[in-house]
């Protein structure tokens, strides 16, 4: 079912990871990977369309199916081949419901947010009891930066079923509004109804992942270690929380341990994000040329297929603009992404970007909007803080970045540093 360019994309992926992390830290292969429950779903609906290929049930199973594997190990490749399962079963039964909200989940996926929200409409219009689908709504309004709408959507979604999924977005939003108490009960809420009902183990072990995040967001390490940690058994090898653990390694100064849990999420997927902090780690342990094989790789996935370019704009505009990297590119980037999505870290990124570019008076009125949901994010507040200092407003520079330091003294390898030796200037 994968074509010759997705094989080759891939293949070139493991070349460039062979090249700057070594052996034994590669994805695994077709052959050698452990089977899963999403490897036997997508097996068992191709068998059936084998015998029965005008069967419209069976290409939603496969779509089902190549969706759970993408969330199963980040890989947005297997998105396409869900699409086009998807819309084969739609050709073949124009009003299924299922395939039409699994394809809205598809486009939310790959970031066509307009096209996820109206195929998310169609299929309410087709089964108005369905609560995914008012989940997937909620979803593409809260990425344009429509709360309320998004907020509409999940209590619909939460009236048709309390389920980890409903709980989970609503934490989402909770969290944005800066009401990281109710985000963090909803996301507990969430693991315990995904045990109680099976839910599949890598929905459970994002919970407990997103839920851990919660908590380093308030820098409280000792919780958040203990919810990866649970993610982690939950779904062994799962890249985010092996990342999110990797983020408190480095909290703890041990950056040897960091360093092997970035290598092991890159392994399962080489997300960008990923990639540049593990050059940080490198930077930090004093090792240059590794860090720059890093960051080089950072941009190598940034620009290897078109969908790439698309989703991964937000994490290069924040890596050029972190890194004083093509600063020209990571403003380009930040206001190419402001086109498509409106949310808070939108317009985080572009005042970054702009701040960095000197553009000042636009970077201040850009984290305003960054701001204005009252989101408890210290790097948002540091952002904020380096921006009006920039602009002489030492007052409220300095108040931002006590603000960034009190929420999470760990908010960032290098910045909260930053923000301690300017407090400490009297700057």
């Amino acid at each position: 079912m994968s074509g010759a360019p997705t094989a080759l994309r891939r293949a070139a992926v493991i070349v460039a990871l062979a090249s700057v992390m070594g052996p034994g830290v590669l994805p695994a292969t077709r052959a050698g990977a452990e089977t899963t429950p999403a490897d036997r779903a997508i097996l068992d609906a191709q068998r059936s369309l084998r015998r029965y290929p005008a069967d419209a049930t069976a290409h939603y199973r496969l779509g089902d199916a190549y969706i759970r594997k993408a969330r199963e190990t980040g890989d947005a490749a297997y998105f396409m081949r869900a699409e086009a399962a998807l819309r084969t079963s739609l050709t073949l039964a124009p009003r299924h419901g299922g395939a039409t909200r699994h394809l809205a989940y598809v486009r939310y996926s790959v970031h066509d947010f307009a096209a996820a929200a109206a195929l998310a409409t169609t299929a309410v219009e087709l089964d108005p009891s369905d609560g995914h689908a008012y989940g997937i709504l909620g979803d593409a309004k809260l990425e344009i930066g429509n709360y309320d709408e998004a907020e509409a959507a999940y209590r619909r979604m939460l009236e048709r079923q309390t389920d980890l999924h409903a709980w989970g977005r609503l934490a989402g939003l909770r969290s944005i509004r800066g009401e990281p108490g109710d985000a963090i009960a909803m996301l507990g809420r969430a693991v315990d109804e995904g045990k109680a009902s099976r839910r599949p183990p890598e929905s459970i072990a994002w919970a407990q992942w997103q839920l851990g995040t919660e908590h380093l967001a308030l820098g409280d390490t000792k919780a958040a270690e203990a919810r990866y940690l649970e993610s982690l058994a939950t779904s062994p090898g799962y890249h985010r929380a092996l990342a999110g653990l990797a983020q408190i390694r480095a909290a703890q100064q041990r950056y040897g341990d960091a360093v092997d849990l970035l290598q092991r999420a890159i392994a399962v997927v080489p997300l960008p994000d990923y990639v540049a902090a593990l050059g940080d780690l490198h930077a930090r342990m004093g090792r240059a040329d590794a860090a720059a094989r890093q960051y080089e790789l950072v941009e190598y996935i940034g620009r290897l297929s078109e969908l790439n370019r698309v989703l991964y704009n937000r994490e290069l505009a924040y890596f050029y603009a972190d890194h004083d990297r093509r600063l020209d590119r990571a403003l380009a980037l930040a206001r190419q992404e402001l086109e498509v999505r409106r949310d808070v870290y939108a317009y985080d990124v572009l005042a970054w970007a702009l701040y960095k570019n000197g553009e000042l008076g636009e970077a201040r009125a850009a984290i305003a909007e960054a701001l204005r949901l009252g989101t408890r994010d210290a790097r948002l507040f540091f952002h904020a803080g380096m921006i009006h200092l920039g602009l002489g407003e030492r007052d409220a520079g300095r108040a931002y970045l006590r603000r960034a330091l009190a929420t999470n003294p760990h908010f960032h390898l290098w910045h909260a540093e930053h923000a301690r030796r300017l407090l400490a200037d009297g700057r």
